[in-house]
């Protein structure tokens, strides 16, 4: 007979069909999650050659796409974080002063190329000490490590492979801890600054030396004709003549000083007028004839025709030949030649001087040769120093303020040009001044 209940087997049957979708589906999902697992597990290894999981009607497709896009976001990120480093490392190997890095036991991590260059190579994880022995540097280097301070500085020598004058700081990195931590330490080559000033003290003793002298006579015989020389001509006479060449000789030295400051202080801007070299040589020869005639010498002058132009400043450029030429006739010997030549030509017959300028043609050359006692080579390089003199009693005695060649070297500098000399002893001395011809 019927009843009014469901037979328990139909809905036991759908409930069983209801799992069996269940399990299916869970697996399918189950699988999925697997191979995304894996597949994420790939890229974070940096294996990129596998395709992404699943399929664009799947439930992950979303998953996927969002793991996508944040590849290639960390993609793009590491590509400029890449890019930003190699630009770091390329700033900091070609920055002039040697830096290192250093770890907290003054292990170096990282070098630039101006230490390397000057410390020797494979530097990377070896104990600063180890080639740096400066007893102010491993102090300041291990105060600024050991958090005393987040910097500090001192002044060294290097003696090897020259002698080389640096500052020296120490600098702990910014977001390190304040008990220490890495730290930076710069060298600043101060070699040049510290000639520069040993230089200046020199000119200024010098100079004031130059001047008292001169001074110290004047006031010397102006006592005397005050005292017992008061009423002897003849002494009167003698002394005012000794008091005007010492009055003429700091004339010419502080003119001299003059000239040198103000070339100094426009020897960084080219001059740009236009001027006929060939004439302007020979006007400064025509000048010195007359001294030459006084020693039975002369001057013989060789400008090549059509002669180039150089761009100068006309009284600086008269002054170098001046100056010149007038130590070619002091220093020359009587009843010889001066000879002056004048000529264009290519720069490869230019000396193999380092540093020079001229780099194109053409280029004017002017050499001016005496027949003196020449001068040693030992000498040659220090020619052109302010208050240089190869004989000190000489030079004086022949009105030089040692100061003629410093100018000579100013002006050709200014010009952009070059200066050589080559001197035998025994036979002269020749100074050349290359200078760059004006275009067209």
């Amino acid at each position: 007979a019927a009843t009014g209940h469901m037979a328990p087997w139909p809905a036991f049957g759908a409930w069983a069909a209801v799992g069996a979708a269940l399990a299916v589906m869970v697996r399918s999902h189950l699988a999925d999650l697997d191979a995304l697992a894996r597949w994420i597990r790939s890229l974070a290894s940096g294996d990129e050659s596998g395709p992404p999981p699943g399929r664009e009607d799947t439930t992950l497709a979303e998953t996927v796409a969002a793991v996508g896009g944040l590849r290639r976001i960390w993609q793009q990120k590491s590509a400029e974080l890449a890019e930003s480093a190699r630009r770091n490392e390329s700033l900091l190997d070609n920055l002039p002063d040697p830096l290192l890095l250093l770890d907290p036991a003054r292990r170096v991590v990282r070098a630039n190329q101006a230490a390397a260059r000057l410390f020797g190579r494979d530097l990377a994880g070896r104990d600063m000490a180890a080639f740096l022995r400066d007893p102010g540097v491993l102090d300041i280097t291990e105060a600024v490590l050991a958090g005393q301070g987040p910097s500090r500085e001192c002044e060294f020598t290097q003696m090897v492979p020259l002698e080389r004058v640096f500052l020296a700081r120490a600098e702990r990195l910014q977001g390190q801890p304040a008990d220490g931590g890495t730290a930076i330490l710069t060298l600043h080559d101060l070699t040049t600054v510290k000639r520069m000033e040993r230089m200046r003290a020199d000119f200024v003793a010098n100079a004031s030396h130059e001047l008292r002298t001169p001074l110290a006579a004047l006031s010397g015989f102006i006592e005397t004709l005050q005292g017992p020389a008061r009423d002897d001509e003849e002494a009167r006479e003698k002394f005012l003549g000794i008091m005007g060449q010492q009055a003429g000789r700091m004339s010419r030295l502080v003119a001299d000083l003059l000239s040198l400051s103000r070339i100094e202080l426009n020897e960084h801007t080219q001059p740009g007028e236009r001027v006929d070299l060939g004439r302007l040589v020979a006007t400064a020869a025509e000048a010195l004839k007359p001294l030459a005639q006084a020693k039975g010498m002369t001057i013989r002058l060789a400008v090549a025709p059509g002669l180039a132009a150089v761009m100068a400043q006309p009284d600086e450029l008269a002054q170098l030949f001046q100056n010149l030429l007038d130590n070619a006739v002091k220093y020359g010997r009587d009843d010889t030649e001066v000879e002056v030549t004048a000529a264009a030509v290519t720069a490869a017959e230019l000396p193999r001087a380092a540093g020079t300028p001229l780099r194109s043609d053409p280029v004017v050359r002017v050499s001016i040769r005496d027949r003196g006692e020449g001068i040693a080579k030992e000498h040659l390089p220090r020619l052109t120093e302010r208050f240089y003199r190869v004989d000190t009693a000489r030079s004086r005695k022949m009105g030089g303020t040692g100061l003629g060649l410093a100018i000579v070297k100013h002006i050709v500098n200014r010009h952009r040009g070059l200066l050589t000399i080559d001197s035998t002893v025994g036979e002269g001395t020749t100074f050349t001044v290359w200078l760059p011809a004006a275009p067209g």
